[in-house]
């Protein structure tokens, strides 16, 4: 079977109006205890597999979950099991041969993988079922701990599962509890977690995006629900870790930046051709890139151009000091962003299809953004920094529709469009680090000699990244589109 479910963190100062509001007459609570299964090298956790054995107050149940999209949707089969009392149960693979998840569970194993205990749960759960409009929800508040060795950490949880109806209507339920007590969503299973304290990490890798294949013929409704999915997987990959976990490294903020752009392109370019409120989203997505830039920014210019300068002749430069603004953290915690993505959500999980044919508006928005393109790229030398900030944008734009849209075309001339679009977008973002650079150290450099230095130097390299621009920029001009 397929689950879908919705998990979202519960702010310390919420717990106790949460616990009251799940733990209602018809609610009960159990205890839970699992163990989580897999081989020594992980061949589970790197085939995105879970199995478990759990003892649910009384009771035994081994489940298997398998990989699913990334957002709220997973496979899963579970088993009754009969366990002597004072015995604890192994995992065994064969309860679930003859599924789609045991199947997946056999190839990862091979032929010679051994199962061990690698880390557990030990949580009370209060639950009850919950009717809304359009949808049965079975409601789970999750207190206890992750349990790896001597290692422990506190689990303070609310899913959410689909029991009955469609995804869009648990969506605007949850939608309605997130308002009410300050939830965060969290698409990082117990599994991801509990692997991540068994190596003694708290943060899994940066996600990037992930390859998009649409169906020959596809429409235009299904397909841009198609790529928002897509889109949403690269950036709650990233903003889960953001929002949950003190310590991320600058790649998570870059990777759900370029994530955030590639959706709002979506909605940008593709958004007319389907009937979603998508300047609204967009709004909202820009609004949200906009408070994460600064940290970025920085944190860009301390991995590449300081460095440069400090090797330069500048040791001890440090980057000038900006104005403070919300820490990416609060704002992927705040309820107005946990809305967001519970919509667009809902969106990417609908069904409804059009009548409007996908590839032939694709072709003419691909077409259109080339032509813009190429008309600024002829002209680089004699375009402001604001034209030429544009043109990035708009490069930015052609790619991520590429890539969105490439699987409906032939694969060695996508490939060659992009080996010509993507060092031209590289260099324009080498040029475009160099201005924020320059923006920065200029206020400083009245009063510090290592910034008046800092800014002489971006002088000449500004020079150099025009001219590398120049370089890219014409062999894109030339470049062959895959669309035609």
């Amino acid at each position: 079977m397929t689950e879908i479910e919705l998990k979202f963190q519960v702010p310390a100062g919420r717990v106790a109006a949460l616990g009251r509001a799940v733990g209602t007459a018809s609610a009960r609570r159990v205890s839970l205890r699992a163990r989580y299964f897999d081989t020594e090298d992980r061949r589970l956790a790197a085939a995105r597999l879970a199995l478990r054995v759990r003892k649910e107050g009384r009771r035994w149940v081994q489940t298997l979950k398998g990989a699913g999209d990334g957002l709220w949707q997973r496979l899963e089969h579970e088993v009754p099991l009969q366990v002597a009392p004072g015995t604890l149960p192994s995992a065994d693979p064969s309860l679930h041969d003859g599924t789609p998840a045991g199947d997946a569970l056999r190839r990862a194993l091979g032929d010679d993988g051994v199962l061990q205990a690698i880390y557990g749960t030990e949580v009370t759960r209060t639950q009850r079922l919950l009717r809304a409009q359009g949808c049965v929800v079975e409601l789970a508040f999750d207190r206890g701990a992750l349990i790896a060795g001597d290692q422990r950490w506190p689990l303070c949880e609310l899913e959410m599962e689909l029991k009955g109806g469609d995804a869009a209507a648990l969506a605007a339920l949850a939608g309605r509890w997130v308002t009410r007590f300050d939830l965060t969503l969290d698409t990082r299973t117990k599994a991801e977690r509990g692997e991540r304290l068994a190596r003694g990490q708290r943060l899994g890798p940066p996600v990037k995006a992930q390859p998009l294949v649409l169906a020959a013929g596809v429409d235009c409704e299904t397909a841009l629900r198609a790529v928002l999915g897509n889109g949403l997987q690269h950036v709650l990959g990233n903003a889960c870790d953001l929002a949950h976990e003190a310590d991320t490294e600058p790649e998570h903020l870059h990777q759900l930046r370029v994530g955030l752009r590639r959706l709002r392109t979506a909605l940008r370019e593709l958004g007319p051709l389907a009937s979603c409120p998508s300047q609204a989203w967009g709004a909202q997505l820009e609004a949200l890139f906009g408070r994460l830039g600064s940290a970025r920014d920085r944190d860009a210019l301390a991995q590449t151009l300081l460095p440069a300068l400090r090797k330069a002749g500048a040791d001890g430069l440090q980057l000038p000091v900006i104005e403070p603004e919300p820490a990416a953290r609060v704002a992927l915690r705040e309820p107005a962003t946990t809305l967001l993505w519970l919509q667009l959500m809902a969106f990417a999980a609908g069904s409804a299809a059009s009548q409007q044919a996908f590839a032939p508006e694709v072709r003419r928005i691909l077409a259109r953004l080339f032509k813009q393109v190429r008309r600024d790229a002829a002209r680089f030398d004699a375009l402001d920094d604001v034209a030429r900030h544009r043109l990035r944008k708009r490069g930015k734009r052609l790619r991520y529709l590429s890539e969105f849209t490439g699987s409906l075309f032939s694969d060695r001339p996508l490939r060659a469009f992009l080996k010509r679009l993507v060092p031209a977008q590289e260099a324009l973002g080498d040029f475009n680090d160099v201005c924020v650079a320059r923006a920065l150290f200029k206020d400083a450099a009245d009063d510090d000699p290592l910034a008046m230095f800092a800014l002489g130097w971006l002088a000449h390299e500004r020079d150099d990244a025009i001219r590398r621009c120049v370089k890219t920029l014409a062999r894109l001009r030339g470049a062959k589109p895959f669309w035609d």
